[in-house]
């Protein structure tokens, strides 16, 4: 049989918790049957944090990047920082060229990277920038055992969401969800539920237009297309048990409004999805938490969920080309 493609996980900021997460993930990959893969790293930053954990790590696990630097857990550097995309630029580059099947991403510190690349915004933008693809189709799904959400409107102030929504951007963005949940997760006819913005799903317009003008609208537009799209649905009640059968994803309108209930459901196995791209890429959906690196208190369950599920959707895209 062929050996399949690793997958490309970065090392994320050196001094957060991802150096030991990727390490814990790699202890632990035969008891677990995760996905080979392998680590885009610089320095000696994780032979280093394999040395002060007790792991024994081979040479042909690290694919060495530019950049120098010690291992110095919760302290953060410019070093690590240019590591850090330096390791991202890396992962991209070996799935381009037919050398892995897809991104993991540790955590970064945006504001650290920024201030080494002042055109950084995110992983999930420098993605898609990679791919040459529009920001616009790099769609962030936190995807955890109890629950997947989308957030519409992402990191922007919460009163420029009602600014940003769109009829548009509701059904492109929603058609993209639906084309990933059956190619990534072989769903073929995705049950997709889609919050309103105000409360009580606006009242009949007495807490807000928006439903009335833009949500139900799209929605409309989407059930023509076949899209099995239902809302606006009041968020307060969405997220219930009950009514978490009822749909495969769910579509909020702002970055809390999703990511509340499923860091509260799935905070220690939620997984960041980027949907729209022809790379794969997944993200544990936590930060570098820089006051517990190198603690060896960190969890790693949502890192081997990121690994795992990448390697679940490049399996099923290889499957479907």
């Amino acid at each position: 049989m062929t050996q399949p493609l690793p997958l490309a996980v970065t090392i994320g900021d050196p001094a957060g918790v991802g150096p030991e997460l990727v390490l814990e993930a790699w202890s632990r990959r035969d008891e677990l049957d995760l996905p080979p893969f392998v680590v885009c790293s610089g320095g000696d930053v994780l032979p280093q944090a394999a040395r002060k954990l007790g792991i024994a790590i081979p040479d042909n696990l690290v694919v060495n990047v530019e950049g120098a630097g010690a291992y110095t857990p919760g302290t953060p550097t410019r070093e690590g920082a240019l590591q850090a995309r330096a390791a991202l630029v890396q992962a991209l580059d070996m799935v381009r060229e037919g050398q892995a099947a897809g991104v993991v991403t540790a955590p970064v510190a945006k504001s650290a990277i920024f201030a080494v690349d002042d055109t950084f915004v995110g992983q999930t933008e420098f993605c898609a920038d990679a791919c040459d693809a529009p920001r616009d189709d790099a769609v962030m799904m936190l995807a955890g055992p109890s629950l997947r959400t989308v957030p519409m409107t992402v990191h922007c102030a919460l009163a420029e969401v009602p600014t940003r929504l769109s009829i548009d951007l509701i059904v492109e963005r929603t058609r993209i969800v639906a084309r990933a949940m059956h190619t990534d997760f072989g769903i073929a006819q995705p049950r997709i539920a889609i919050a309103g913005l105000n409360p009580h799903a606006g009242e009949d317009g007495r807490m807000g237009r928006e439903e009335i003008d833009i949500i139900a609208p799209a929605i409309a537009q989407l059930r023509g297309e076949g899209i099995d799209a239902t809302g606006p649905h009041p968020a307060d009640t969405l997220f219930a048990p009950h009514k978490r059968d009822s749909y495969d994803v769910a579509i909020a309108m702002y970055h809390d409004q999703a990511l509340v209930p499923l860091k509260t459901l799935d905070f220690d196995e939620g997984v960041n999805v980027t949907l729209g791209l022809p790379v794969v890429r997944t993200s544990p959906d936590h930060g570098t938490a820089f006051d517990i690196a190198g603690k060896g208190i960190a969890r790693p369950n949502a890192m081997i969920a990121a690994i795992r599920m990448a390697g679940e959707i490049a399996a099923r895209r290889a499957a479907l080309a």
